[in-house]
């Protein structure tokens, strides 16, 4: 019964254990469980670390891995340096630290394991990295709605239908700049950069702006505005983006009622507002015809993905969709081309290309 508990713990072992002919509540299997002696943790040699969520955003755990056998080897009750500290005193020989790049467990293991060498895990690498490739994606989103342009425009470059377009994307990069969402990111960047110059801290400008601490030290650390407005300005999907198709295509036929062209839609499925429907119609009507309608445009999270992925995990569809978006826009590319070698040498440890790699970031870091 010990061993059905430990396997699938206490429902799941019950009704095994019920198959077996064995009768034993849940309860009792877990109360089995919890009298088991803990296993004892022996030498460790490389050790890593991580936090867990006891109650996720409120209390936080220490979780301590033998990195040789992928074990869990002991739970803390907090993150705190103290704690990891004094189990490393108790814990003596501990060679390796495998851990992220909070400066907690940094700080206790130069203090209690000082000879240990600290690196960061492959996980917390590649994660630090995914997100600054999303930011990058991000800021680079406008390439690629350029690049969907092109297409639809006759060769000289002019005529209605190039009319049409360029007032279609005026239109609405003028709505995402007058977005609530874009408004109130830059008055809060200049409020916190105005308190930031005049010497004020993180902590006194979350008591005087009313703000919580990850949303002051965002803005505090941000070097512009942009920087905070890059994922805005990309775009999120539209419950209209199905019908833009059909819109253009009935505004050409002759109906520019927006009331009528939205109960149209609503009849097949939509599921906005009017007024949503009205704002995309608006820039059709000086030019009394709407642009040929164009492919959408991929996601942020998804062109992330796709470069973050190994080509065989990709389908077709979805290696076509990336290699568009490399061949619209140059920073992407370069981005790409970076992150497959630096997945080759973590994957690979080849420890001896870092340096060229970093330079070659260092670089790419410096276009953008």
């Amino acid at each position: 019964m010990e061993r059905i508990g430990v396997a699938l713990a206490g429902r799941a072992g019950a009704r095994l254990a019920t198959h077996l002919g064995i009768a034993v509540s849940r309860s009792s299997l877990l109360r089995l469980v919890r009298a088991l002696p803990d296993p004892q943790i022996g030498s460790l040699k490389v050790l890593g670390v991580d936090d867990f969520a006891l109650r996720r955003g409120h209390a936080y755990g220490t979780v301590l891995v033998d990195i040789d056998t992928h074990t869990p080897v002991d739970l803390l009750a907090d993150r705190s340096a103290d704690t990891f500290a004094a189990w490393l005193d108790e814990h003596p020989g501990i060679e390796v630290v495998c851990r992220d790049r909070a400066t907690t467990y940094a700080e206790a293991t130069r203090k209690a394991a000082p000879n240990a060498i600290q690196v960061a895990d492959r996980w917390h690498l590649w994660h630090n990295l995914a997100e600054h490739v999303e930011k990058t994606v991000a800021a680079h989103h406008s390439c690629l709605r350029h690049h969907n342009d092109i297409p639809s425009k006759p060769p000289g470059g002019s005529g209605p239908a190039a009319d049409l377009i360029q007032a279609a994307n005026l239109a609405q990069a003028s709505r995402r700049e007058n977005s609530t969402l874009v408004t109130r990111t830059k008055a809060r960047y200049q409020a916190v950069h105005a308190l930031k110059t005049q010497g004020k801290g993180i902590k006194a400008i979350m008591g005087e702006l009313g703000l919580s601490k990850d949303t002051v030290r965002r803005f505090y650390h941000a070097g512009t505005a942009e920087e905070l407005l890059a994922h805005p300005r990309a775009g999120r999907p539209s419950a209209l983006d199905p019908y833009k198709a059909y819109l253009n295509q009935r505004w050409n036929t002759g109906l520019t009622n927006a009331s009528k062209l939205y109960r149209e839609i609503t009849e097949q499925g939509y599921r906005g507002n009017r007024a949503t429907v009205a704002r995309y119609l608006a820039p059709f009507r000086p030019l009394r015809a709407a642009p040929p309608p164009t492919p959408p445009i991929p996601k942020v999270r998804h062109i992330t993905s796709w470069i973050l992925r190994h080509p065989d995990n990709l389908d077709n569809d979805d290696q076509d969709k990336l290699k568009h978006a490399l061949a619209a826009c140059p920073h992407l590319a370069a981005t790409a081309t970076h992150v497959t070698a630096f997945a080759e040498m973590m994957t690979g440890l080849h420890g001896n290309r870092l340096i060229v790699l970093v330079m070659s970031f260092r670089v790419l870091w410096l276009m953008f």
